[in-house]
């Protein structure tokens, strides 16, 4: 009951494409907790909880958050590598963005000396899933965005018009 009554509530579903979901199964890292809510057509409605979250321009991309976690912090911590990481590509510059492992909190994340790596804490909120496989690109992204919109409107789901992309491999 308590879910149904979630669904009724939501105002804005953003619409999340993931990538190679079997292939993080294998490799033993930590990923980011989620609770499917519903399933509609091909795609799952799922809770993320807030989690801390490593974040820094598509521009500066992998090498700067790599670089954070591999201790280019202010404890000098090596931070462990975890799914998925964040693809935004909203906006001119874009961003990507590593998930920190569970243990940390805002107390406990240490902060990045590079100064266009930022740390924070995420929003706890709502997606719209839809799977896909292989290596991803702007034609493939687009088209299952397309696709995941019909099947939202099908079902009279609200949405944000601001996809991300979830990298499981």
């Amino acid at each position: 009951i308590i879910k149904n009554k979630l669904l009724k509530h939501l105002r804005s579903l953003l619409i999340l494409t993931l990538i190679n979901i079997n292939v993080i199964m294998a490799q033993g890292y930590e990923t980011q907790s989620y609770e499917v809510i519903k399933t509609v057509g091909e795609a799952e409605l799922r809770f993320y909880p807030s989690v801390m979250m490593a974040k820094t321009s598509v521009n500066s991309g992998f090498s700067s958050l790599f670089r954070y976690i591999s201790g280019n912090n202010t404890s000098q911590q090596k931070i462990s590598m975890t799914t998925p990481v964040h693809m935004d590509r909203n906006s001119k510059e874009g961003s990507m963005e590593f998930v920190l492992p569970k243990s940390f909190t805002k107390e406990n994340t240490p902060k990045p000396v590079a100064g266009n790596v930022k740390v924070y804490e995420s929003e706890a909120k709502y997606y719209a899933a839809f799977s896909f496989g292989g290596y991803t690109n702007s034609r493939k992204e687009q088209s299952i965005i397309e696709k995941g919109k019909l099947i939202l409107k099908e079902y009279d789901i609200s949405f944000s018009d601001a996809p991300i992309v979830l990298v499981y491999n």
